[in-house]
């Protein structure tokens, strides 16, 4: 029995990958919820700002916030993203044995539903969520571009940096499933061009013309009024973030870059463990039926990374940039199995024994962090 679970050891894997699942989560209970707090408070009531959606939608059911909300709210969000991306997997890979490893290889990655739990309250597990909507619905009409549009406008709602993060991925995914799933033509192309220009427009002005019109002490004075226990002001020692200029934020980030900088080896080497399932992207991509499709595939995750390292030079949240650049990259994946291909793909093999090691290792990973590694 031990010689065939070493073997075949992805079932227990699996099964390991739920335990530290649910570790991370009671540890994450036991932490503040600082940013995430704050943004269950922001709304609209003071005009158009950045980073308000959220906060305004939770506006409309309650006039007071407790904590638990954050957690309520960041769970509901997760176990949502968890469904969305099994039924994802079912769609494209099946679940069988000869697809385990595979599975494990994404859901049970330290970049993926384990760092969303890590991450618990914070804005990127939406983007992830929205874009495996667009996985799962159909493609061939324009309500599927129109869909993309009205999700990346709400993502940048939610948080503008949204537009470097999940939103280059979404734009892949479009095109990708409807643009060379079902091809181009003038109405197509020009309606895409127009959603773009839309979402685009909204990003200048979230980010340059969304600031908050009054002074920080009126702002805390407002936080206050929403707050299920105003004496908590330690939850909204990150008001400032509401007022910090982009060259603030550029500038911290740069003076912040040696110490930070120190954690790109082992991102390197979270990555390096990941090998099995980059083999099989890289098999998905050259086994696709038409050169052009592979050609523009790789633009497309050329693009989705520079997005990526245009965040790491403006913004210092490393570990979660890196983990959510993973999970694009996880998504791309899905896209790219659903065009038309050559041949069959050899997908991460369920008996090899460093293949299984490297399993292991990602299994064992609670989480990548949010600043620095681990």
């Amino acid at each position: 029995m031990l010689k065939q679970i070493l073997q075949n050891p992805w079932r227990l894997l699996l099964a390991i990958n739920a335990a530290v699942i649910a570790g991370v989560f009671v540890h994450k209970i036991q932490l503040p919820p600082y940013v995430p707090y704050i943004h269950l408070l922001v709304d609209y009531h003071l005009g158009f700002i950045k980073r308000a959606l959220i906060g305004a939608i939770v506006a409309l059911f309650t006039d007071k916030v407790p904590v638990w909300l954050v957690f309520a709210l960041g769970g509901a969000a997760w176990l949502v993203t968890a469904g969305l991306y099994a039924r994802l997997f079912q769609k494209t890979f099946g679940f069988t044995a000869k697809t385990l490893p595979l599975f494990v290889f994404t859901a049970g990655s330290p970049f993926f539903l384990k760092n969303f739990m890590h991450t618990l309250g914070h804005f990127d597990i939406y983007g992830c969520a929205l874009a495996i909507v667009l996985l799962l619905m159909p493609a061939g009409s324009l309500l599927f571009v129109a869909t993309a549009a009205v999700f990346s406008i709400a993502l940048v709602l939610i948080h503008h940096i949204h537009l470097l993060m999940y939103v280059p991925t979404i734009i892949t995914i479009v095109v990708i499933r409807h643009y060379l799933g079902y091809g181009c033509h003038r109405g197509n192309v020009a309606f895409g061009v127009v959603a773009l220009a839309v979402v685009a427009a909204l990003f200048f002005a979230a980010q340059f013309l969304g600031t908050m019109p009054i002074p920080e002490a009126d702002f805390v004075a407002y936080l206050k009024t929403r707050m299920a226990d105003p004496s908590r002001t330690d939850l909204l020692q990150f008001a400032y973030i509401w007022y910090q200029p982009l060259a603030k934020e550029v500038a911290d980030t740069w003076g912040r870059l040696p110490h930070n900088i120190l954690g790109v080896p082992v991102f390197a080497l979270l990555i390096w463990l990941h090998t099995p399932l980059w083999r099989v992207f890289a098999n998905l991509i050259g086994a696709l039926k038409s050169e052009t499709h592979g050609r523009l595939v790789i633009a497309a995750l050329a693009g989705v990374s520079l997005a990526y390292l245009v965040m790491f030079a403006m913004v210092f949240d490393y570990s979660r940039w890196i983990s959510n650049w993973a999970v694009c990259m996880f998504l791309i994946l899905h896209a790219v199995r659903m065009l038309p291909a050559a041949r069959e793909t050899a997908l991460i093999p369920a008996e090899d024994q460093k293949t299984n090691i490297f399993g292991l290792v990602v299994t064992l990973i609670p989480r990548v962090g949010i600043v620095r590694p681990f």
